[in-house]
C-alpha cells in the first residue's frame, strides 16, 4: 500500500472512534510503514520467496550468484546491510549468515568455547530475533529520516521534492533480508532438531543449515575428529526441520544439507542394511574393513558381511569406526545426492581450502544425479588464502613449464613476495574466486563465517596501539571518528543510530507540543551536521 493509501486506510479507522481525536492518520501511517513485520513468521515467509527466486536466478545465470557475512550481533548486522545500501543503492543478492562459531565463541554464558555444540542451542534463535530487531530499527530510522525530509520539504512549499519524498518512501526496499542460520548438527535427536527449527522459524530464519555430522561428537568443519553419522539418521533430521517450516506456513523454506565427510574420517555407527546396494549399505561399503576367518573371531569383535565374506570394521579405543583413507569425495557425493533426493534444497561441501577444481570436480559429479544441484561454500577464515592461492599459482606454472626458480614454495607466505607476478596473480584469482566458483563450481552463495570476529580484534587491536601510545586521544580521532566522518559512517550519530531520534518523533505524536525532545539545538550530535 501507497504511503497515502496507509493515511487514508488510518484516517478512516480513527474517524470510526469518537475519543481518538489526539490519533494522527499521517503518524499512523508512518508508524506501520516503519514496523512492515510484525512477527518472526511474516520476515520467514517474505525472505524465502526472495531466497528462492535468486536460487531461480542463479539457474538461469550463475553470474546471479549471492553473498552474505557472518553476524555475532545485531548491530553488526545493521552494520552490514546500511553500508550495502549505501554503496551498492540495493541489498539484492546480499543476506546474513548466522554462525554457531561466533555463537559459542562470542554468545555463550559459559563464556568462549570451541565449535562443538557445547552452547545453549536457544542462544541461536535469540540472535536470530535480535538481527531482525536491529533491521527493522534501520528501516525506522531511514524511514523517520525520510519523513523529517519529507515534513521540511512540506514546510518549505517545494511540491516537487516532497512528491519525489513521498515516491522513494512509495518505493522504499527494506533491510531486512534471509538469514542462512546454522543450526549446527541439530542439538540433539531428530525431535530436539524439529523443537529448534521451530524457534529459529518463528524468529525469522527462512533458511536452515544442518551438518551430518554426530550432535554429541560435534566439531568445528576445519579441525579433525569429526564423526558422522548414517544417511538415515541424517535424512530424519532434514525431514524434521522441513516439518517445522510446513507447519509454521513456511511453504518454500530453504534447507543447507551440509556434509563434512571430505575431512571425517569417522563413524560412530555402522549403518543398518536392509538390502544390497541401499543406502546403508553404500555408507558402509567405506568402512575401513579386514576380512578374517570365522575361527578367528575373538571376543567383543563386531563384523559385517559383504559378498560371502565376514570382515571386521576398525575399531578405535574410542568405539569409533574408521572409513578407508582416500574416501572422503566419494562420501561427499553420496551425502549430497542422497540429501537432494530426500528434502534438501542446497548443498555445503565443507572444504580443507578453497580449490575451484577440488570443489566442481565433486559438484560435476553430483550434477549427473541432480542436474541443478547448487552450493552454498564457505569462504572460511580458516584458510590462508594468500598462502593456498600462491601454492596454486605455482604449481600451475611448474605444470606449463614456466620458470619459478625465484620462488620457494614453502615460504610464499613471505612480504617479499607481495610485489611480485606470482603474487599479484595469486591475488587476482582470490578476487575473481567467488565469481569463478560460481560459474564453474555450482556455488549459488557464498559466505564468510567469521568476518567480524577478525574485523573486531584487528580494528581493536590498532585503537589500543595507538590510544594507550603516544598518540593518544589522535589514535581515535584520526584511526576512527575522522574517518568516520570522511567516509560517511552513520554510526558517528550514534545517538541518531541508537533510536534516539525515533524516540522523539513518538513523544512527539503522543504529547505534541509539550514533548521533551532529546534532539534539541544543545544536542552535541548537531556538530556532526557538516
Amino acid at each position: 500500500m501507497t504511503y497515502q493509501g496507509e493515511i487514508a486506510k488510518a484516517g478512516t479507522l480513527i474517524g470510526g472512534q469518537a475519543s481518538w481525536d489526539g490519533i494522527a492518520p499521517e503518524s499512523v501511517a508512518r508508524m506501520r510503514l516503519q514496523n512492515r513485520f510484525n512477527t518472526g513468521l511474516d520476515i520467514a515467509k517474505y525472505t524465502a520467496k526472495i531466497m528462492r527466486a535468486d536460487m531461480a536466478a542463479y539457474d538461469a545465470d550463475p553470474a546471479n550468484y549471492t553473498q552474505s557475512l557472518g553476524c555475532w550481533h545485531g548491530f553488526i548486522g545493521q552494520q552490514k546491510l546500511i553500508s550495502i545500501k549505501k554503496h551498492f543503492g540495493t541489498t539484492k543478492g546480499r543476506y546474513l549468515y548466522l554462525s554457531g562459531w561466533m555463537v559459542a565463541a562470542l554468545r555463550s554464558e559459559f563464556g568462549p568455547l570451541p565449535d562443538q555444540s557445547m552452547h545453549e542451542k536457544t542462544s541461536v534463535p535469540a540472535l536470530i530475533e535480535e538481527l531482525y530487531t536491529f533491521l527493522k530499527q534501520a528501516d525506522a530510522r531511514e524511514l523517520g529520516m525520510m519523513f523529517r525530509d519529507l515534513d521540511a520539504a512540506r514546510a518549505a512549499g517545494d511540491e516537487v521534492k516532497a512528491a519525489g519524498i513521498q515516491n522513494a518512501i512509495d518505493n522504499y526496499e527494506t533491510h531486512v533480508v534471509p538469514i542462512v542460520a546454522d543450526i549446527d548438527a541439530g542439538f540433539g535427536n531428530a525431535e530436539a532438531t524439529y523443537l529448534l527449527a521451530k524457534q529459529f522459524i518463528e524468529a525469522g530464519a527462512c533458511c536452515i543449515q544442518i551438518e551430518n555430522q554426530v550432535s554429541d561428537e560435534k566439531q568445528c568443519g576445519h579441525q579433525d575428529g569429526k564423526v558422522t553419522v548414517p544417511h538415515e539418521d541424517f535424512l530424519a533430521k532434514i525431514r524434521a526441520v522441513r516439518y517445522a517450516f510446513l507447519e509454521l506456513g513456511i511453504d518454500d523454506g530453504i534447507i543447507v544439507s551440509r556434509t563434512d565427510s571430505l575431512g571425517a574420517g569417522l563413524t560412530k555407527q555402522i549403518a543398518v542394511v536392509r538390502e544390497a546396494g541401499d543406502i546403508g549399505d553404500q555408507y558402509n561399503s567405506f568402512l575401513d574393513c579386514d576380512e578374517v576367518d570365522p575361527a578367528a573371531i575373538g571376543h567383543g569383535d563386531v563384523f559385517i558381511s559383504r559378498d560371502g565374506k565376514l570382515l571386521k570394521p576398525k575399531r578405535l579405543p574410542s568405539n569409533l569406526f574408521q572409513f578407508r583413507s582416500g574416501t572422503g569425495e566419494d562420501r561427499c557425493v553420496l551425502d549430497c545426492i542422497n540429501a537432494l533426493q530426500n528434502g534438501a534444497d542446497l548443498l555445503w561441501i565443507e572444504t580443507e581450502k578453497p580449490h575451484i577444481g577440488q570443489i566442481g570436480g565433486m559438484v560435476s559429479r553430483i550434477r549427473e544425479v541432480i542436474p541443478n544441484a547448487k552450493l552454498v561454500y564457505n569462504n572460511s577464515p580458516s584458510f590462508n588464502w594468500t598462502l593456498n592461492f600462491r601454492q596454486q599459482v605455482f604449481d600451475s606454472w611448474v605444470e606449463a613449464g614456466k620458470d619459478v626458480s625465484a620462488y620457494d614454495r614453502a615460504k610464499l607466505m613471505s612480504m617479499d613476495y607481495d610485489a611480485t607476478d606470482l603474487g599479484a596473480e595469486a591475488d587476482e584469482r582470490i578476487r575473481t574466486f567467488q565469481k569463478d566458483a560460481a560459474a564453474q563450481a555450482g556455488i549459488f552463495h557464498h559466505l564468510i563465517t567469521l568476518p567480524t570476529y577478525h574485523t573486531a580484534a584487528l580494528s581493536t587491536d590498532n585503537l589500543a596501539k595507538e590510544y594507550f601510545g603516544d598518540a593518544g586521544m589522535l589514535g581515535y580521532v584520526k584511526g576512527v571518528q575522522r574517518q568516520e566522518i570522511r567516509q560517511g559512517i552513520a554510526c558517528v550519530k550514534h545517538q541518531n543510530m541508537s533510536g534516539s531520534d525515533i524516540g522523539d518523533d513518538h513523544k512527539e505524536y503522543f504529547a505534541g507540543e509539550a514533548a521533551l525532545k532529546a534532539g534539541g539545538i544543545h544536542n552535541t550530535m548537531n556538530q556532526f551536521a557538516a
